[in-house]
């Protein structure tokens, strides 16, 4: 089966460049027929999205701060006058500060632990607000997770604790947007070598360990994950929602390592 989504238009939160997650859903999505917008938060991120947008079709591209109401009411009105109707969202924006993210959990401070759940947590369900009244007919929202939401992974520390906020919000905002059509579901691939994963500690080691050990033998691709969210997003996907799909090679399966790797 080949699944389409023409005629459907999405919007892409979160493109750093082009090996960001968002950038391989956004490329899979436009593949398969979607009309694209984007934000990006910056003007450094904003010369680096602007060639990528292009190469997919898109003109439409809007500065938002996702920690500031009016930055956010300002892109959505934007994106209403627009488009009369969404179809999707992909919202794939993170963020802790990055000294944070090495050592002890234990040694989070309040400060830190606060910002990262405004941005990585909050803003989805800043964004869920504003979107759905666009989402007219229906459509999806998804979102970003890791494996470090549910197991210790080292050094990704306040993260873990966001992407499981994070989960649970993907849940709560199923029950609540369901009954207008509109699922809301995240995707929890495996490391991949990103801007974001590269502020890790360890970052490395984590993704060679994870690629030797899972059944597959292989982390995700940038395409699996784009592949994964076309048929979240497309009609294939009608009954899926509240959701956290695993790409990850497998990986989540596995107790220890393969008897190889002991």
């Amino acid at each position: 089966m080949t699944i389409s989504l023409e005629g459907k238009r999405g919007l892409v939160m979160g493109v750093a460049n082009d090996r960001s997650i968002a950038w391989g859903i956004a490329k899979a999505c436009a593949e398969a027929g979607a009309e694209l917008a984007f934000t990006y938060q910056g003007e450094a991120f904003g010369k680096r999205l602007e060639p990528l947008a292009q190469s997919v079709g898109s003109d439409f591209m809007v500065d938002v701060d996702v920690t500031d109401d009016a930055s956010l009411d300002a892109a959505f009105d934007a994106l209403g006058q627009r488009w009369d109707r969404v179809d999707f969202l992909v919202h794939a924006i993170a963020y802790s500060d990055k000294t944070e993210l090495a050592g002890r959990f234990l040694n989070t401070s309040r400060a830190n632990f606060k910002n990262s759940m405004d941005i990585s947590v909050y803003s989805f369900i800043e964004v869920a607000r504003r979107v759905h009244p666009l989402m007219t007919e229906g459509g999806t929202m998804l979102t970003l997770t890791y494996l470090g939401s549910q197991r210790v992974v080292p050094n990704y520390n306040v993260m873990g604790v966001a992407k499981a906020a994070l989960e649970s919000t993907t849940r709560y905002l199923a029950n609540d947007l369901g009954p207008e059509g509109i699922r809301v579901n995240a995707i929890s691939p495996g490391p991949m070598k990103t801007l974001a994963g590269a502020a890790i500690g360890g970052a490395r080691r984590t993704y060679k360990h994870t690629g030797m050990n899972a059944p597959l033998r292989s982390n995700a691709t940038l395409e699996a994950v784009g592949g994964t969210a076309v048929w979240l997003i497309s009609d294939a996907g009608a009954f899926t929602t509240g959701e956290v799909i695993m790409v990850d090679g497998g990986y989540h399966t596995i107790g220890m390592p393969q008897l190889e790797n002991l």
